[in-house]
């Protein structure tokens, strides 16, 4: 079967397809309207007649529009079955003409207007398809609602610059919950290729350093010292181990977030890890931060992961009494604002649609803010192709200015998180908004 297969794919399908590409003469398509007649015709009456199929189908078994839209989309592109019929039928010589010219049962015109016919219900069929799969595997992604955690609330603080440890546990203490007395880890990771003791014995100052800092505010920490060969391995064998909900990764203060830190993390911890990440870098102590802008993409509300972000974001609000301002686009923003309802803070909302212009924030921030910008994995509900961007705009208009980049929580990924799969129906987040703030008011409820 394999060697049909690679036969078929490798030497048949593309010799056909070019064999067939020969025998069209695309000059017609300019100078012959019977060609574009016969071609709109073959076009309408196959589209027509397999919207009415999927039309009758998604009426006899009471699909939704979405799914009626998938199964149109699926079935409606006519290919290489259609070619290959019609070049029979071309291939079939009924006679001659007085002239010698043979007479075919399908002429020149059919198999032109063919080719359009192809490329017209494919491209159909494709944009058709690919909304009715999106918007059925939103529906799904707002369906499966987090009920309860497992385990309780676990933050690691990766360490290793003595210079933003304070600042990186002084994170992790603001963005936990006030029951959480005993949930902070702090790892501190050592190459063990190498046999020197002085990287040993920083990392164990660096993480008694750490202890203190959480010493100060009456937290316990955890001090996590690992050999491992390299970060990567070490921070998400850790996280695995113990069980964390939250990861929180520092940047230098004196370095820009480049493309290929993000490259490498992405690709590395975000990849092997579903927990709700935060990646720091603190330009200015964090008490003395006034706002946090927070800029939220489209479809946040429907990650897996949403409630749990926006509760560590809701923290940093209440435990420093800082001002929280939304950038988003109207969906989203009006589901944090029926949240903040039921769960108030000082906070306002401006709405947000066009990530390639940055600039627009960058005019209303002020020197003591900090910059909060949910980011999402690639091929997530939320991701945006203007996220690879992030850098570039950081490192252009909020250089001086303090920043978390977050990634929230994937339930498709190892997650220490018990999901509840409810009602499989296809219903609109808005719609679900009662069942998720329950959900929400599970986290954000703290004595």
């Amino acid at each position: 079967m394999n060697r049909i297969e690679f036969v078929g794919n490798a030497i048949f399908i593309p010799f056909f397809l070019i064999g067939v590409g020969m025998l069209i003469d695309f000059r017609v398509f300019f100078k012959d309207f019977e060609t574009i007649k016969v071609a709109a015709i073959m076009i309408f009456i196959a589209t027509l007649a397999k919207f009415i199929a999927a039309w009758c189908t998604q009426k006899i078994y009471g699909f939704s529009l979405d799914e009626r839209r998938l199964i149109f989309g699926l079935s409606n592109a006519q290919a290489t079955a259609t070619l290959a019929a019609v070049l029979v039928g071309y291939s079939i010589i009924l006679g001659k003409t007085p002239s010698g010219e043979p007479i075919r049962l399908l002429n020149e015109t059919i198999l032109n207007g063919t080719i359009l016919m192809i490329l017209f219900t494919c491209t159909i069929a494709s944009f058709v398809a690919q909304k009715g799969a999106q918007n059925i595997a939103l529906s799904e992604h707002t369906d499966a609602l987090p009920e309860e955690t497992d385990h309780p609330e676990r933050i690691l603080i990766p360490i290793s610059n003595m210079d933003t440890t304070d600042e990186l546990i002084n994170l992790g203490i603001t963005i936990k919950s006030k029951s959480n007395k005993d949930g902070l880890y702090a790892l501190s990771i050592v190459d063990n290729t190498k046999t020197s003791g002085s990287a040993n014995k920083l990392a164990k100052t660096i993480l008694s350093k750490a202890a203190i800092a959480a010493a100060a505010t009456d937290n316990n920490l955890h001090e996590l010292l690992r050999y491992d060969i390299n970060l990567i391995n070490g921070i998400t064998s850790v996280t695995k181990e113990h069980a964390i909900t939250d990861l929180i990764l520092g940047l230098h203060v004196h370095k820009g977030i480049s493309d290929s830190f993000l490259g490498n993390l992405t690709e590395g911890i975000l990849t092997k890890s579903s927990t709700t990440t935060l990646i720091y870098k603190p330009v200015q102590p964090l008490g003395t931060i006034k706002r946090h802008i927070v800029i939220v993409p489209e479809n946040a509300e429907k990650e897996i992961g949403f409630p749990f972000w926006l509760l560590k974001v809701w923290n940093i609000a209440r435990n420093t009494s800082a001002k929280l301002l939304f950038y988003g686009n109207e969906n989203t923003l009006k589901f944090i604002k029926d949240i903040k309802k039921q769960y108030p803070i000082e906070c306002s909302f401006e709405t947000f649609n066009d990530w390639d212009n940055f600039l627009i924030i960058a005019k209303t921030s002020f020197k003591d803010d900090n910059i909060i910008i949910v980011l999402s994995r690639k091929e997530q509900l939320s991701y945006h192709r203007n996220m690879s961007k992030i850098p570039a705009y950081l490192n252009t208009y909020f250089k001086k200015t303090s920043c978390i980049l977050i990634y929230p929580m994937q339930s498709s990924l190892n997650t220490t998180q018990k999901i509840n799969v409810t009602n499989p129906s296809l219903m609109e987040p808005l719609e679900k908004l009662e069942e998720i703030s329950k959900t929400i008011a599970k986290l954000f409820t703290y004595k």
